[in-house]
């Protein structure tokens, strides 16, 4: 082991059992964000040109069960765009093919959306973690002090006071970059949205034109 690895290990050792849920906290925190930044690539929620490839292929009628299947299968937006769709073959209904593009929507964005509650709660608890660690270390310090004694080490004192900040700080170096992290997905989010929702009206402008209204599916 390096000097470094053993000079982590001996903060981890002194800093008592209160830093370990804070450990667990960050390899939780490390694993969604890791998770996240794969799950909210846009080539993989809403490819660039997708609604417009589809637009372009209903010109010619609303296309068949099996293209409508690869097109869910294209990405979440290829999804919500199905739906659509997919209520297109049986009518021609604004209110009801809105409808139909609303649920499809929610249900992405619920996908889009998970474990970020999750990142926040362990950005808000973090901070709370550690100062909980630090103020059991400071009990066990003030109650290690013999009673009636003549007096106390200054030196050993402030060592003690020291090893139990290890928690504090160690709190926040997990709280703040999940906080950023949190803060980053929830923007990436509501862009990837946003963008969802405008290419759903662009079908859905479509699907109700009257010189693009829907035919039969083709077979």
């Amino acid at each position: 082991m390096s000097l470094e690895e053993v000079a982590l290990f001996s903060i981890v050792q002194a800093a008592g059992w209160p830093i370990w849920p804070l450990i667990f906290c960050s390899v939780i925190a490390l694993a969604l964000v890791l998770e996240r930044l794969v799950s909210l690539r846009r080539a993989r929620i809403a490819p660039t040109g997708l609604v417009t490839e589809v637009i372009g292929v209903c010109r010619a009628g609303i296309p068949g069960p099996e293209v409508i299947d690869k097109l869910a299968a294209n990405s979440l937006l290829g999804k919500v765009l199905a739906a659509g769709l997919r209520q297109a073959t049986r009518t021609n209904d604004p209110e009801l093919l809105r409808r139909a593009f609303e649920t499809a929507g929610r249900s992405a964005a619920h996908q889009l959306e998970r474990y970020l509650n999750a990142l926040a709660t362990i950005a808000t608890a973090a901070p709370l973690l550690g100062l909980l660690g630090t103020v059991i270390g400071m009990i066990e310090i003030f109650g290690a002090q013999a009673p009636g004694s003549n007096g106390t080490n200054p030196a050993q004192l402030a060592h003690g006071i020291s090893v139990a900040l290890y928690n504090t700080a160690f709190g926040l170096m997990v709280a703040i970059p999940s906080l950023m992290a949190h803060r980053y997905f929830r923007s990436r989010v509501s862009g990837l949205l946003h963008d969802m929702e405008q290419a759903a009206d662009q079908l859905l402008h479509r699907l109700v034109h009257p010189q693009l209204a829907p035919s039969q599916p083709n077979r």
